[in-house]
């Protein structure tokens, strides 16, 4: 066993924490849970350095972590009563009389939403994490090949979708 150091977390938190809790704010889709959700993870990486394999990167193994959490958190969220639609919230804002329609972007956001799950955490790994490939594959414990695939099937549903909304609005 490799195990990682104290300061090589520390320093892992600094350079790449904000991309960590961006990540981790879009899987649960707030704020507060997300950050939560990478201070837990940094706890439990902290108590289990000692059990890092050293087979891949040390971000890699950490963003696992980072993912698992913000799961976690966002399934015991989920449970909760009374959470609204994303997609309903997202209609409901529509205010088409604006130049930039920032109902849009919530709309698009309820669309990510609904990917599948695989499709979601590639998309957050690629874009608001902006991770290669190889590390995402890492990450997700699947080949560089899936990585891709999955990326364009996302890539797919998102166009199939937007064009769906393009036609409804003219």
């Amino acid at each position: 066993m490799r195990g990682v150091t104290l300061a090589e977390l520390e320093e892992l938190y600094r350079v790449r924490g904000s991309d960590y809790e961006r990540v981790a704010i879009a899987l649960t889709g707030d704020e507060g849970l997300g950050c939560d959700a990478v201070q837990e993870a940094f706890v439990r990486a902290v108590r289990g350095r000692a059990r890092f394999r050293g087979s891949g990167p040390v971000g890699a193994w950490v963003w696992r972590i980072v993912v698992n959490e913000a799961h976690r958190r966002r399934d015991a969220r989920r449970d909760e009563p009374g959470l609204p639609d994303k997609r309903v919230a997202a209609t409901e804002s529509d205010n088409s009389d604006s130049v930039y329609d920032n109902s849009d972007s919530v709309y698009v956001r309820g669309l990510i939403a609904e990917l599948p799950q695989r499709q979601r955490l590639v998309l957050f790994l690629r874009y608001y994490a902006d991770l290669d490939y190889a590390t995402i594959a890492e990450v997700l414990d699947i080949s560089t090949g899936t990585v891709a695939a999955t990326l364009h099937r996302a890539h797919a549903r998102l166009d199939h979708d937007l064009q769906e909304v393009r036609q409804w609005r003219m």
